[in-house]
């Protein structure tokens, strides 16, 4: 039987995350992304699905970052009620992302219509708060490791990828056909979770490429650059803002800061967390002790929590947050969200980026046409709330942060699985990056590879 593959999202592009299969029979959705950085590829969370909502059986996740399921709310305000699979971490994350994204979209929209910083009259949120709560009823969490009937001939397995707690790759098996989806891999010998699971490949494997044309930088430890980083900043007396996402990337930085000051290799200044969910999700974190490495386990059984570190604080409060803005003295202040999509980060780099005592770390991908982008790349000033505001801060870059693995790590995990996949789709990559790692995985590994574009839908 022939199935079809639509490539929906994350196809020349890194988010918005969306693929639509069908068996001729049964239509399912891998995967239920927004698109975030470039307006171009903004604009397209308002076009109208490319499939009948109403045909929709069921939707499966990855992995809860919005850019893998913040559509689902929009996509429950049109229509699609069908259930929604994931690792039961990734249920417990992505009910706190959604509500999240809703009520960012809803500020969003209000600042936009009080200030009249709009091309659109009256401007309206993609979906509200309420929508995302109506939409997070969906979620049915089953088990890693498992065999699971989605629907009628169709069956999936989640393996658990160490991108973020609940992170997996998918098997799914329909029509006499298996397709391997990567969701994002992470990294080997990173602190907490454990290493990308090896799977069995099929008729088809659909994997990533965030970072598929390049290495992490490994010339120095993370602990080294981060402890430089911060004690630079705190001897100009600034503060390092880290634009950080609120799940995975800020446990991340929890674990290695709560080292650097147990070392005494950075001094004992506050680290601030300005993002309820991240409060919330270092919770889940330490709830989901199951998918912990062995580093953490040990640490835990010695009494040790991997995320409590000394001086920390987390701001919930909205007071609390712009409370921070008069607060001159150094600090780590992490805040939300990590591509400088939205959130309370936008509010302290307005207040914080024209200070040459600052400095602005970067730890994760920032898409082409960013903000981040921008900054990394070393213009003079940056639009925030529809001002120029000048760069003073010194901007800074750790990739070894990133949850994505780099191109070695992702022929790692392709070489540890079993079997050959017949063909491969590059994904989830800016082009350049998309092309490079297919040629590398041809070269490489002989493998038959293609570099699917936005709309392209290929049979096997």
């Amino acid at each position: 039987m022939a199935v079809t593959i639509t490539f929906l999202g994350a196809a020349g592009t890194v988010t918005g995350s969306t693929y639509l299969v069908s068996d001729g029979k049964t239509k399912v959705l891998v995967d239920c992304g927004i698109f975030q950085g470039d307006r171009l590829w903004r604009e397209r969370n308002w076009d109208q699905p490319a499939f009948n909502t109403s045909e929709i059986a069921a939707i499966l996740l990855t992995h809860a970052h919005v850019d893998h399921i913040g559509m689902l709310p929009r996509y429950h305000k049109l229509g699609l009620t069908a259930p929604v699979y994931c690792s039961p971490a990734t249920a417990d994350l992505a009910q706190l992302l959604l509500l999240d994204s809703g009520r960012l979209q809803e500020e969003e929209a209000s600042y936009r219509a009080e200030s009249g910083r709009s091309r659109h009259h009256p401007p309206l949120p993609l979906y509200t708060e309420a929508d995302a709560q109506e939409s997070i009823r969906q979620l049915r969490p089953v088990a890693i490791n498992t065999n699971v009937a989605v629907h009628s001939g169709i069956s999936a397995r989640w393996s658990p990828m160490g991108h973020i707690l609940g992170a997996c790759s998918l098997s799914l098996s329909l029509g006499g056909k298996q397709i391997v989806f990567s969701g994002d891999i992470g990294r080997y010998g990173e602190p907490v979770l454990l290493d990308p699971q090896p799977v069995t490949m099929g008729d088809l494997l659909l994997i990533e490429s965030t970072y598929g044309d390049r290495l992490h930088s490994k010339n120095r430890d993370v602990h080294d650059l981060l402890a430089d980083i911060i004690n630079k900043t705190t001897r100009r007396g600034g503060v390092t803002l880290i634009p950080s996402f609120a799940i995975g990337r800020t446990q991340t930085l929890l674990f290695y800061l709560r080292e650097l000051k147990a070392a005494k290799r950075i001094p004992d200044i506050p680290v601030i967390i300005d993002s309820p969910m991240a409060s919330d999700a270092t919770l889940i974190y330490q709830h989901h002790r199951d998918e912990y490495d062995p580093q953490a386990r040990e640490l835990l059984s010695r009494g040790f929590q991997p995320f409590q570190v000394p001086k920390m604080h987390f701001i919930r409060g909205r007071d609390e947050s712009i409370a921070l803005n008069s607060i001159q003295e150094p600090m780590v202040l992490i805040s939300a969200s990590g591509m400088l999509t939205g959130g309370r980060i936008l509010h302290h780099l307005k207040h914080r980026v024209s200070d040459r005592r600052n400095t602005v770390l970067f730890v994760g991908f920032q898409p082409p046409g960013s903000r981040g982008d921008w900054l990394k790349r070393g213009n003079p000033s940056l639009r925030l709330f529809g001002e120029e505001v000048p760069v003073g801060a010194e901007v800074a870059e750790i990739s070894g942060l990133s949850a994505h693995a780099d191109r070695d790590e992702l022929l790692r995990w392709c070489r540890s699985c079993s079997g050959t996949p017949t063909r491969v789709g590059v994904v989830h990559g800016e082009l350049d990056s998309a092309r490079a790692f297919a040629s590398t995985l041809t070269t490489e590994l002989g493998w038959s590879t293609f570099v699917p574009a936005y709309k392209d839908t290929v049979t096997i």
